[in-house]
C-alpha cells in the first residue's frame, strides 16, 4: 500500500506505481491539490506530459486530517490551493460539464478563495485549514468527473518540457487561462465571477492575479526556471496538440499571454 505524503508528487508517484502493479493506494493528503480524489495520472516522457485515467490509480481510501497540514509552509499551502482551484475552474467550462459538478466546482472555488488568505495570514488557523481541505476535496472530485481544457494543456506543456514545479505553475497560469477564456463560455464565466465576487468577467483574470499577490505566490514563470524562449515554443506545442477548449486556440494571443506570465505581468 502506498501513502500520500507532504510532497505534491507523492500521490502522483503512488499512482504511477499502481498503474503498473495494481497495488491499492491509501492516500493521506497534506496539501490541497485534490489529486487523491481522481483516477487521473500523468506520465512525462521525452519532454511530453501525457495524462490518462485508470481505475486502479484511484485511491481506495482517503484520510483527511487538517492537523497534518498545520506545518505546511504558507507558500506551498497557497500554491497547492490555487492548483485545486484551477481544477474547479476548468470544470465549469469542460466539454462534458454538468450542473452537479458545476455546483461542486463553485463551492470549491468559494471555499478556497476564502480559506487560503486566512491560512497565509494565520498558518495555524484550524478552521481555515479545514475549509481548504474541503475545497480541495470538491475540486478533486470535479477533476475526476469531467475533462480538462486550456489551463491544464498549458501547465502540462510547461511541466513536460521544462519540469516546472507543478503547484506553482498551476497557480501562476490560472489567471492567464481564465483571461483567455473570459468570453468563451459566458454562463461559466458569470458563475466564476459570482464565486469570486467579481462584478465583470473582463476582470476575472486580474482578480485571480491579485489573489495570487495576496497569497505571496511567485508571480513570474521565469522565477520557476522557465527560459525566455519558452513562450513561443509552448504556444506552438499547445496549438499543435490541443485539448478541448470552449474557445479556439490562437497562437499569437497564447504567446503574448505566456510572455506576460513569464515576466509576471498582469493578464490585462
Amino acid at each position: 500500500m502506498l501513502f500520500g505524503t507532504r510532497r505534491c508528487s507523492a500521490i502522483g508517484l503512488a499512482k504511477a506505481i499502481a498503474l503498473e502493479t495494481h497495488l491499492p493506494i491509501i492516500a493521506i493528503p497534506t496539501t490541497y491539490a485534490g489529486s487523491e480524489m481522481t483516477a487521473v495520472y500523468g506520465i512525462t516522457e521525452n519532454q511530453l506530459k501525457t495524462t490518462g485515467k485508470a481505475a486502479q490509480v484511484l485511491p481506495k481510501v482517503v484520510i483527511y486530517d487538517p492537523e497534518l497540514t498545520l506545518n505546511l509552509p504558507t507558500e506551498i499551502s497557497a500554491c497547492s490551493g490555487m492548483n485545486a482551484m484551477a481544477h474547479a475552474v476548468e470544470a465549469l467550462y469542460a466539454q462534458d460539464k454538468n450542473p452537479i459538478v458545476s455546483l461542486m466546482a463553485l463551492e470549491a472555488i468559494t471555499q478556497l478563495a476564502q480559506a487560503l488568505p486566512e491560512i497565509v495570514q494565520a498558518p495555524h488557523n484550524m478552521q481555515a485549514r479545514e475549509h481548504a481541505l474541503y475545497g480541495a476535496w470538491l475540486a478533486g472530485v470535479c477533476l475526476g468527473s469531467v475533462g480538462m481544457a486550456i489551463h491544464h494543456k498549458i501547465c502540462h506543456s510547461l511541466d513536460g518540457c521544462y519540469q516546472l514545479p507543478h503547484a506553482q505553475t498551476h497557480a501562476i497560469v490560472l489567471a492567464y487561462s481564465v483571461y483567455y477564456n473570459r468570453h468563451a463560455d459566458i454562463a461559466a464565466m458569470n458563475q466564476l465571477a459570482a464565486a469570486l465576487n467579481v462584478s465583470d468577467r473582463e476582470q476575472l483574470g486580474l482578480a485571480i492575479y491579485q489573489l495570487n499577490q495576496r497569497l505571496n505566490i511567485p508571480m513570474a514563470l521565469k522565477d520557476l526556471g522557465l527560459p525566455e524562449t519558452a513562450p513561443a515554443q509552448v504556444a506552438r506545442i499547445i496549438c499543435d496538440s490541443p485539448y478541448y477548449n470552449p474557445r479556439e486556440y490562437d497562437y499569437a494571443e497564447l504567446e503574448a499571454l505566456l510572455t506576460k506570465a513569464y515576466w509576471g505581468q498582469a493578464p490585462i
